[in-house]
């Protein structure tokens, strides 16, 4: 079966939008799962809150994505210089602190904490270490057993590695999804050629640390598109088109 070329541009940029609009979706995703991991810091920490910055390069602040407990207030959203107060220490150096009175802390920034609605008395800040660099910084806020203590710092440690790895597999997610995209958009349009695949794939694959990585896996795929029949690549299109809306039906029924 072949499907006609405006048939097959259609399928193409259709699919195209819908891995873009999950783009969107994404960020929601992934603080909806740091979330979670506050929740377990504060728990595990037994502290009045915990919170989670992730360093932003665009804007080169550290951005506060998620918090949780009593006293988490408003400090999701609020975004600091990466170089000053406790959590900028923490992240620049690279060093996790326990600070038992922050008041007596030059390095304390009490119009962040005032900002967010909750000044604390003690604080603890580690690192978000990923694969290349430090990412962000978790904190608590005033330990319930009183100032925080090195086995509160290794604790707190484990939970930022679980930190970075979740973001590391959202980021590894969100950049194989724009690769397929860019990938359908140059078929759609006829701008697919060997340079441009093999430049592709050379882009996807700059920053994949190993050879098990998902991306490694959407490269070859898409590296072999230049070898495959097109006759095969119009079935495949069908198939997808077929398989989106059975999909699109099936979430029809469930919201009815």
């Amino acid at each position: 079966m072949t499907l006609e070329p405006e048939r097959t541009d259609a399928v193409l940029a259709a699919i195209a939008r819908r891995i873009a609009a999950a783009d969107h979706l994404t960020p929601e995703t992934e603080d909806d799962l740091l979330i979670a991991l506050s929740r377990v810091a504060v728990a595990a920490l037994e502290s009045q809150a915990a919170s989670i910055a992730l360093f932003d390069a665009p804007s080169h602040r550290l951005v506060f994505r998620a918090a949780a407990g009593p006293a988490a207030g408003d400090i999701v959203g609020v975004s600091i210089d990466p170089e000053t107060g406790l959590a900028g220490y923490a992240f620049t150096t690279g060093q996790p602190l326990a600070v038992a009175d922050v008041s007596t802390d030059p390095r304390f920034e009490r119009a962040v904490a005032e900002a967010s609605g909750y000044v604390p008395s003690s604080l603890l800040a580690v690192p978000i270490v990923g694969p290349v660099e430090t990412i962000g910084v978790l904190e608590a806020l005033d330990g319930r057993r009183g100032a925080f203590s090195l086995h509160d710092i290794d604790i707190a440690t484990a939970i930022a590695s679980a930190v970075a790895a979740a973001v590391a597999r959202q980021q590894l997610a969100h950049d194989a999804s724009t690769v397929l995209a860019a990938s359908l958009r140059d078929l759609a349009t006829g701008a697919a050629d060997d340079g441009s695949i093999d430049d592709l794939v050379a882009r996807a694959t700059a920053d994949v640390a190993s050879d098990d990585d998902p991306t490694w896996a959407l490269a070859e795929r898409i590296a072999r598109l230049r070898d495959v029949d097109p006759d095969a690549v119009a079935l495949a299109i069908d198939w997808l088109d077929a398989l989106l809306r059975h999909r699109g039906d099936g979430t029809q029924r469930g919201a009815t």
